[in-house]
């Protein structure tokens, strides 16, 4: 497969291998672009809770739920998967978890609430475990200077899987509304739809996949839930060593505030404040993906080229520039414009912050900390759609405000990425490895 160069992965690592981990990114993009972006969530605002004053508001409490869950559990879990090695097996157990529960939400109808609200958060939450140890094996199979164009590579990719789930889930529709079906009965049929793509694109993980990580022996008693929570603890108590890290994780959690609520909202919004119907969402939905594809897996070969800090940068006046574009516009020409240019950022940007991760990060302690990444990122994905909630509540239902407040975590962000100095941040990594204090 010529795409991937070999001169860009480790010595060792088979280009079918980075194939076979960027088939993940395709697996599981189909829940967050059909279930949480395009189909799902306005369907349990205009159905399942029929369009009262608080639905929205309920739907990103059930995200901040399962989002705050992630951040008190993922760092344990990344740190009990680098001592027992065992990414591998735990991102299975959160791949079939997830795969479940997105089915079982085939079975919430109108006035089911609270059993879609537990259903959306329990799938997030494995969602969420699953992609932090898919993202832990990219400092594994990539080359250092390379990790903004290998995650590019899987991040790419990861969005036509979402375009397939949700090619299949239109077809679905279109079809259904044919027949003169209602919401009710057709958008069930594609929970299912995502959920079986899901299970059939990651098999290509699980089967090539390495686990190249050692049990260490030296805390091999300590292997357990209680020792995991001890390593994170550590690492909390050598937080100066980890000084650009750290100021990562709060631009991240500023930035990725503001995409949770695209993710999480953009197809409420484009209901609400723009008056699109269900197919016209998918189709924006489709366009998004297309351009964040295109974003992800050109700014990645940029990442490596102008430096991490700068192409993340870029990342953050772009998004500022689209909100200013989706809350003022009345033109659906210029909002498909500002879809667009979320589509470019939102790729770019989400795959630039997991290479700075493995780029930061010591590699005996990937899934540690691509688990505090996660951390930061589910912790913003609380935050971001509760603000966009509590506004539209406040406001009587006004989504253009609400979109304007998500731009200042964008800015926020831009600022916070002024203190990293990557360079530094990874020396220090380095030196954790070598077993010398990193020094801030």
């Amino acid at each position: 497969m010529p795409l991937f160069d070999r001169s860009a992965l480790n010595p060792g690592v088979p280009p079918r291998e980075v194939a076979a981990w960027a088939m993940y990114d395709f697996a599981n993009s189909g829940y967050t672009t059909v279930v949480l972006t395009a189909v799902f969530n306005a369907y349990f605002v205009g159905v399942v809770a029929e369009r009262a004053d608080w639905a929205t508001l309920a739907w990103t409490v059930a995200l901040a739920v399962s989002n705050i869950a992630v951040t008190l559990t993922m760092p344990a879990i990344g740190a009990w998967a680098d001592m027992r090695a065992a990414k591998k097996p735990l991102m299975l157990v959160a791949t079939l978890g997830c795969i479940v529960s997105t089915a079982a939400l085939a079975w919430a109808g109108r006035g089911d609430v609270a059993f879609a609200m537990v259903a959306v958060a329990v799938s997030n939450w494995f969602f969420s475990v699953g992609e932090a140890l898919a993202g832990a094996f990219l400092p594994e199979l990539a080359r250092p200077q390379t990790l903004g164009k290998v995650s590019g590579w899987g991040w790419s990719f990861g969005y036509f899987g979402g375009m397939l789930a949700l090619g299949l889930s239109l077809a679905w529709v279109i079809a259904a509304q044919g027949r003169g079906e209602s919401a009710e009965t057709f958008v069930p049929v594609t929970m299912l739809i995502v959920a079986g793509v899901f299970a059939a694109a990651a098999l290509p993980a699980f089967l090539v996949l390495k686990e190249r990580a050692t049990p260490r022996a030296d805390v091999a008693s300590e292997a357990s839930v209680s020792g995991a929570m001890r390593r994170v603890a550590d690492t909390l108590r050598h937080a100066r060593g980890y000084t650009d890290f750290w100021r990562l994780m709060l631009c991240g959690a500023a930035y990725q505030a503001g995409i949770s609520v695209v993710i999480a909202l953009a197809a409420v919004y484009a209901e609400e404040a723009m008056g699109f119907q269900q197919q016209q969402t998918m189709m924006l939905v489709f366009l998004v993906n297309i351009a964040a594809a295109s974003g992800a897996f050109a700014f990645g070969y940029a990442q490596d080229r102008v430096g991490h800090k700068a192409a993340l940068a870029w990342t953050l006046v772009g998004w500022i520039v689209m909100v200013a574009i989706a809350a003022f516009t009345r033109s659906v020409a210029m909002f498909w414009v500002a879809a667009t240019l979320a589509g470019l950022c939102m790729g770019s940007s989400q795959s630039c912050g997991r290479a700075m991760v493995g780029y930061l990060a010591p590699a005996s302690r990937l899934a540690e900390f691509y688990g505090l990444w996660a951390l930061a990122t589910r912790l913003s994905a609380v935050v971001g759609p509760l603000v966009y909630g509590l506004v539209t509540w406040m406001t009587g239902g006004n989504h253009r405000l609400a979109i304007l407040a998500t731009g200042s975590f964008f800015v926020l962000g831009l600022l916070l990425l002024r203190g990293i100095d990557v360079e530094r941040g990874h020396a220090a990594a380095r030196a954790a490895d070598a077993g010398a204090p990193a020094t801030a």
